[in-house]
């Protein structure tokens, strides 16, 4: 069955929204990974929206296939990409390219999608819940779009996952990093949070009209610290 164009409009534009508010936001990014990582966070996620950019505008119909979109940005994060963060969220959006691909922009398929990148990811990186990862933003979003009824609307189950990601980038400020660079820190990743966990975030924030307003949504995380 051929996909109504809207659904791949709604994947081109979520795309697209996080290429804009990945460029945008890229100085908070890399301020936030200088005080817990190597400091290049930002810049890895703008090199992985850039290079997705030029495999966007060579999709031969980009308003028939919701998945393109998506796998072309996973292509562009794991072929373009060095670092950690650019492979990993390259697994995410391979793994739910390939969920809508088979069940069509569908709750039960974002479902799918970012249950299968949260399975890939960890088999990675063996991070945890409670590591202070992208994982504890991405596991309670998971565990929200699977707990959403399958006939939402794809949009609304998405902006239901994004609020749970915040409230994992919260959890992450509270906590102490168990992995990585960060790990060597010790308390002082206290207070702050995982760059890692707010670029899921935002990633599922962009899928709403508009993108989101990343300062603020930083200064509520550090208020309820």
């Amino acid at each position: 069955m051929t996909e109504p164009a809207s659904s791949a409009h709604f994947t081109d534009g979520w795309m697209r929204r996080f290429a804009e508010a990945a460029h945008r936001d890229e100085p908070l990014l890399t301020a936030l990974d200088q005080q817990v990582g190597d400091g290049d966070f930002g810049a890895n996620l703008t090199a992985g929206v850039d290079a997705a950019r030029a495999r966007w505008d060579r999709l031969p119909d980009p308003g028939s296939d919701p998945s393109a979109p998506l796998l072309a940005t996973a292509e562009a994060f794991l072929d373009e990409v060095g670092g950690t963060s650019g492979p990993l969220f390259g697994l995410l959006l391979q793994s739910l390219a390939a969920a809508i691909a088979e069940g069509g922009l569908t709750t039960p398929a974002l479902a799918d999608g970012f249950a299968g990148g949260l399975a890939a990811i960890q088999r990675v990186g063996d991070a945890r819940p409670g590591d202070k990862t992208l994982v504890d933003a991405l596991a309670p979003a998971t565990d929200a779009l699977r707990s959403t009824a399958p006939n939402t609307p794809a949009a609304d189950a998405l902006a239901i996952a994004a609020e749970s990601a915040w409230d994992g980038v919260a959890a992450t400020a509270r906590l102490r990093a168990r992995m990585g660079r960060s790990s060597y820190l010790g308390g002082r990743t206290e207070g702050i949070p995982d760059p890692g966990a707010v670029g899921v975030a935002l990633l599922l924030s962009c899928a709403q009209a508009g993108t989101p307003d990343l300062g603020a949504r930083l200064d509520a995380v550090r208020a309820t610290g």
